[in-house]
This record gives C-alpha cells, structure tokens and sequence, in this order.
C-alpha cells in the first residue's frame, strides 16, 4: 500500500477514522501537537519510508481532504521502553508521564495494527515488546488552512 498524496506531498493522518482523527488533527492544527509516533514494523508493512527531515507532509482530515501542512523536524527510531518523556509530551495528547504513554500506545496498536502486522510477518503471537522499533517523528505546523496549496 502506498500512502496517498495530495499533489507533490506525502500525507499524514493522525490517528485512526473518527474522532481520534478529529481530536488529534484538532490538536496539530492549534500547534499543541508537535510529534506523532508509529512502529517501524507499520512502515514496512505499508511498504512506505520513514519521513525525512525538512519534508513537508500534508494533513488530512477525516474526509480525506487536506486541512493543513508539517514540516518534519527529526526523525528517532527508538525501541519501545526506551521513548523519552520528553517525546511523548510534545505528543500533546495529555499523557500524564511515560507509563501512561507506554499503556495508552500499546492498547492502541495492538488494538489496531497487530493484525496486519502478525499476517505481514506470519506471526499470530506477534505483540509489541519493550525492544519493538518506535518512530518518533517531530514536526512544526507550516499551514493549518484548508488546503496544502500553501505549502508548494
């Protein structure tokens, strides 16, 4: 799967459809969001590359339009046990420290990944661990307008 594109951008969608996409996109647009995490295991399942520093991605929205554009800022590959608070703090999200971060982000992805990770790897017991490959990705809002154009 490739991920789509809004004309020359990459995208980037901020949690799964609904109103976790709608709170958190809400959150990166009013700048209090500034990192998003993944497993690297999604990017090789998507069959995507990490994001780059300096790249420009655009956000979209729950109907898959466009609603504003982040420019990278660092990118970190990190194992589980070891994201920093730091990070998930400028995640935005209200962790109140890392074990709440850690708990709430394995519930998530092993609540929405897992099964295409376990197919991708022909592993059904597969299970985030503590040495399990985290991207952290920051980035600062460059247009929280309606459309990415601004970003070109």
């Amino acid at each position: 799967m490739t991920w789509p594109r809004v004309d020359d951008l990459r995208t980037i969608e901020f949690g799964s459809p609904g109103a976790l996409r709608t709170q958190l996109t809400d959150l990166v647009l009013r700048g209090q969001k500034r990192a998003t995490a993944g497993l690297r295991i999604e990017y090789e399942v998507d069959g995507e590359r990490l994001e780059r520093v300096g790249e420009v991605l655009a956000v979209l929205g729950n109907d898959g339009e466009p609603v504003g554009t982040i420019e990278v800022t660092q990118v970190d590959v990190v194992p589980f046990d070891q994201v920093t608070w730091e990070f998930a703090d400028a995640e935005g999200e209200g962790f109140t420290d890392i074990d709440d971060w850690r708990a709430q982000h394995r519930s998530f992805w092993e609540g929405f990944s897992a099964k295409r990770i376990q197919a991708h790897l022909g592993d059904a017991q597969w299970s985030i661990r503590g040495d399990t490959e985290v991207v952290c990705v920051w980035f600062r809002l460059l247009d929280s307008g309606a459309s990415a154009d601004a970003a070109d």
